[in-house]
């Protein structure tokens, strides 16, 4: 096991380059779209596939690749990280996301310090960001181990183009975008309902992945005696 100060810079780092990738995608994509907002959203979300998927390849070993203050959560719920690592691994990420905000801010040449002015805020929009997270964390929790990093990647992607919100799905992901006032900003009067939809979404999905699970061996007889083929 790794120390909880290595895996909390994994956590920062990884947190860190996630949003670099979807602001930085976002400012690039915009700029070369056009004003075509379907072929800059789509720029983003390739973009946020490859980064994503690379990311949690590199840092998955050394402390899980949550970078995700909801996935975190869920992990001390169901026993994966203890509730002593819990505060050390959201305060990294949440520090990773402005990190990452203010990194893309540089390579465009953008003043670092700003804040997000575009509103995202509709019931269809919370409820988005809460299917958004349900299926993030259904997919991270139910997927065999060896396809996560892929399978993560891919419903992310999806989530971008199906969703209304196109897929936050994480808290510090909202915090960090809060910071760019650009293609992928949440202005901060958005941020809160945004969270509380992730945080609802992230419950559920727990509850959904114990329903799901099979039962303990000997715990259940069958109800019938009759065999399927």
């Amino acid at each position: 096991m790794h120390s909880l100060t290595r895996r909390a810079c994994a956590e920062l780092l990884g947190t860190g380059l996630l949003l670099a990738v979807v602001i930085g995608s976002g400012i690039m994509a915009e700029r070369l779209a056009g004003g075509n907002v379907a072929i800059a959203l789509l720029a983003n979300a390739l973009a946020t596939v490859g980064g994503l998927y690379v990311l949690i390849e590199v840092f998955g070993p050394v402390s899980g690749a949550h970078f995700n203050p909801a996935v975190s959560g869920v992990m001390v719920a169901l026993g994966r990280l203890s509730r002593a690592d819990l505060a050390t691994y959201v305060g990294a990420q949440l520090l990773g996301a402005a990190c990452g905000a203010w990194l893309a801010h540089g390579m465009f040449d953008l003043p670092l310090l700003q804040l997000a002015a575009r509103t995202r805020s509709s019931p269809g929009q919370w409820l988005a960001e809460g299917v958004a997270t349900f299926g993030l964390l259904l997919v991270i929790l139910r997927a065999p181990p060896s396809r996560t990093p892929a399978a993560v990647a891919a419903y992310i992607g999806a989530a971008y183009w199906f969703t209304a919100s196109t897929s936050f799905a994480n808290p510090a992901a909202v915090a960090g975008r809060m910071l760019s006032d650009s293609f992928a900003g949440i202005a901060p009067s958005s941020a809160p309902a945004f969270i509380a939809a992730e945080v609802a979404g992230a419950a559920l999905a727990v509850a959904a992945h114990r329903w799901l699970l099979p039962p303990e061996p000997g715990s259940a007889k069958p109800s019938s005696t009759q065999h399927h083929e």
